[in-house]
């Protein structure tokens, strides 16, 4: 097969890495791809945002799949106009993205079909938004209803910082996604990120993550796209998936091909696991990312075998099989991160961490500049490490990151605690 990879992060070198390794793949090409993908396939200069583009790139070089792995160019209809010239694409259409790309969309589908999530309320005027959060007080969850990066939510400890979070949405902070708000009721929890693939009609389960959103160690500061992740998650036992898919997952799947709109590609479920079981709190329409970074180093299958599966409708017919050990990954990010992050800094020290027994080094937001990488983005490098347990992956990770030359660069340094926990304590 010849397939086409649309993206540049970390997610993407993830995928790129694993569909390199198929017996079925004749060519990849990656649009636009950086310098970690370079060594897997051929990177290509096209603007996903071209949907023309991208489809006489694919009828020029005859591409049997395109694989989108950011989320903006699903919302925008890339997989509409791709299956409009008969082109295999695996991701959903823009009608199916909505449950990433309006997150109001994807709450009232919950109230619709009984799937558990928080209690909630949407508002297009600030002034409403805060009469809300003063009746419900706080702690309590701020989210722009759009696209945001993984910056557009906020959990306010009080009615004050909330009524802040309710300005900067409207403000413009967010661009147009800020337009309309989405309040919601704080939840007490465990996070997990739980994975399927999906043909329309057939949900596959393809794994558990768990991530760190937040900035600083300990869990605090802002939000983040994610400063590292492991897989798999502890708190998703066999029990709680089977709950997860019975009460959230087919549920969705039913309610969007009665809409019109059946789910093909990944469904990503940000979930809170409570004392009542698991609460939708998002859903991804992508693989997450950094989870994706700790999912293919564990997945034994071929994974573009899978997703030409759930593109042809089959996946009742598949599985999906993992490796016993764990994996982990910790985010380099550029210092002004997740800020306005320095760039053109340079990276060295590549070589002598993958040296690390385990371990994979994801470019996230790299170029080579006169034959040196550097920093180009605010999550920079995703090294990964996979081990017997989540604190052998930890350390591995760590060892690798300690070898790399980078001054510019900054981590946190305690991905996986709560699992590093749980296997000291023997629980």
């Amino acid at each position: 097969m010849k397939v086409l990879l649309i993206g540049s992060g970390g997610r993407e070198h993830a995928l790129a890495w694993k569909i390199a390794a198929s017996p079925m793949l004749e060519k990849l090409y990656a649009a636009p791809g950086n310098p970690g993908i370079a060594h897997h396939g051929e990177c290509v200069s096209l603007d996903a945002r071209d949907h023309a583009a991208v489809v006489d790139f694919c009828r020029e070089r005859a591409i049997d799949l395109v694989v989108v792995g950011p989320e903006a160019p699903l919302v925008a209809g890339l997989a509409d106009d791709l299956l409009a010239a008969d082109i295999p694409v695996f991701g959903p259409t823009a009608d199916a993205a909505r449950l990433e790309g309006s997150k109001g969309f994807t709450k009232d589908l919950c109230s619709r079909y009984g799937i558990p999530t928080a209690a909630y309320a949407r508002f297009a005027d600030a002034s409403h938004a805060k009469d809300y959060v003063r009746s419900i007080g706080a702690p309590i969850v701020v989210k722009a209803d759009g696209l945001a990066a993984g910056k557009g939510v906020l959990i306010a400890m009080t009615e004050e910082e909330a009524c802040a979070g309710i300005d900067d949405c409207f403000s413009g902070l967010y661009g147009a996604s800020g337009a309309q708000v989405v309040i919601e009721e704080f939840l007490q929890g465990e996070e997990a990120s739980f994975f399927c693939l999906c043909d329309g009609k057939t949900a596959l389960p393809f794994g558990t993550a768990q991530d760190h959103k937040r900035v600083g160690e300990g869990d605090t500061g802002p939000n983040t796209g994610g400063m590292g992740a492991y897989s798999p998650a502890p708190v998703m036992s066999a029990s709680m998936v089977e709950r997860t898919m019975r009460e959230i997952i087919e549920p969705t799947l039913k309610g969007m091909a009665e809409m019109g709109a059946p789910f093909t590609g990944v469904l990503y479920a940000g979930l809170m696991i409570t004392e009542d079981g698991p609460s939708l709190i998002e859903y991804n329409v992508r693989f997450g990312d950094p989870e994706c970074q700790v999912l293919m180093p564990r997945l034994k299958d071929d994974l573009l075998a899978l997703m030409k599966g759930a593109v042809d409708g089959q996946l009742a017919h598949m599985s999906a099989r993992w490796r016993d050990e764990a994996a982990l990954t910790v985010v380099l990010a550029a210092e002004g991160y997740p800020g306005t992050p320095k760039k053109g800094t340079a990276i060295g020290g590549l070589d002598a961490a993958a040296g690390e027994g385990g371990v994979e080094i994801f470019h996230a937001g790299t170029v080579t500049n006169d034959g040196q990488l550097v920093a180009n983005g605010g999550r920079v490098l995703n090294v990964t490490a996979l081990g017997v347990n989540v604190t052998e992956a930890r350390d591995a990770a760590y060892r690798a990151v300690d070898r790399i030359d980078w001054p510019e660069g900054f981590c946190r340094r305690d991905i996986g605690w709560r699992a590093v926990e749980r296997e000291a304590a023997g629980t």
